[in-house]
């Protein structure tokens, strides 16, 4: 069994970028992923804030990205990563069906967004239905949109997508938000924000063009209710990919990777990239961007195996 340079987890942007960077150093690469390259690119219908393109097709866009991060000899491999032992100078990587062993490990595995589990969220997702307003409120200019959630990032992005909207409705299960005072200062201020308390989402509902709204349950009345609007967005909660991870001991108490501006975890030989890490700005941008510091930061460490 070869011992890799690094091993790379996750072949979404940031770990594309890493895989780039690395190989084109003449690292030897493995890349590995649960399922197709391209990650959360896979579910975006289309993207329009990624430099280079005025739209592209979330897919195509990962494609791309693959051929591009593979052109170097990256070995790609399927593997669900069920954990990662650190021995010193080499990582072990333990999947549900090998082992493989690298030098260094980059940590590409991403977030999930929270669902709902109702009716139609996963009928109209990608038609209506985000969890990203920086990256689908566009598609919403001069309509009514819909947000479910009462947090910081429900109200954050409520905020947001009136500079887009012709009006935001913020659905929230309780009779008070549960976000900042700031944040909700700023909302009760802004005339385009409007506000549904007491609600239970039952479903989304829509047609063939995509969403026209939500039915939730009045929990003070008891009546079924109907809120209009084209666009959903859900803001319940993100969760980290790092279930895997715990005995490295690299995350926070939410389970998001903590690291220092190259990238690094507190494990040598450990770094992190994109979504998963502990950040603020969770898109296709930044992914790259820790993902090229990564990938050059790899080089470096490993020089110094050899000093």
């Amino acid at each position: 069994m070869s011992t890799y340079d690094v091993a790379i987890i996750g072949a979404g942007p940031g770990g594309l970028t890493a895989a780039l960077y690395a190989s084109r150093a003449n690292l030897k690469v493995l890349l590995l992923d649960r399922g197709i390259y391209g990650g959360q690119l896979n579910n975006t219908a289309a993207v329009e804030n990624y430099p280079g393109f005025d739209s592209i097709l979330g897919p195509e866009l990962g494609e791309k990205m693959y051929h591009s991060a593979t052109q170097f000899g990256v070995e790609y491999q399927y593997g669900t990563v069920k954990q990662i032992v650190d021995q010193g100078l080499v990582k072990e990587i333990q999947t549900s069906d090998d082992t493989f062993t690298a030098k260094s490990v980059i940590i590409a595995t991403g977030s999930e967004y929270k669902k709902l589990g109702i009716p139609g969220e996963q009928e109209y997702s990608g038609r209506g239905v985000s969890y990203c307003a920086v990256c689908d409120g566009a598609f919403f200019k001069n309509e009514d949109v819909l947000v479910i959630g009462g947090g910081d990032s429900a109200v954050e992005e409520g905020v947001y997508l009136t500079q887009l909207a012709k009006s935001v409705t913020i659905i929230h299960r309780r009779d008070q938000l549960r976000a900042q005072q700031i944040l909700q200062k700023r909302a009760f201020a802004n005339e385009k924000v409007n506000f549904i308390w007491n609600a239970d989402v039952q479903k989304i509902i829509g047609n063939e063009q995509g969403v026209t709204g939500v039915q939730y349950r009045d929990k003070v009345s008891n009546e079924i209710k109907v809120a209009s609007g084209s666009g959903v967005f859900i803001y319940v909660g993100i969760q980290p990919n790092t279930q895997e991870l715990s005995n490295l001991n690299i995350t926070d108490a939410a389970g998001w990777i903590t690291t220092n501006d190259h990238m690094e975890t507190t494990v040598p030989g450990i770094f992190a990239v994109g979504d998963v890490r502990k950040k603020d700005l969770r898109q296709i941008t930044t992914a790259v961007g820790d993902g090229g510091i990564a990938g050059q930061e790899v080089f470096n460490y490993l020089q110094t195996l050899t000093d």
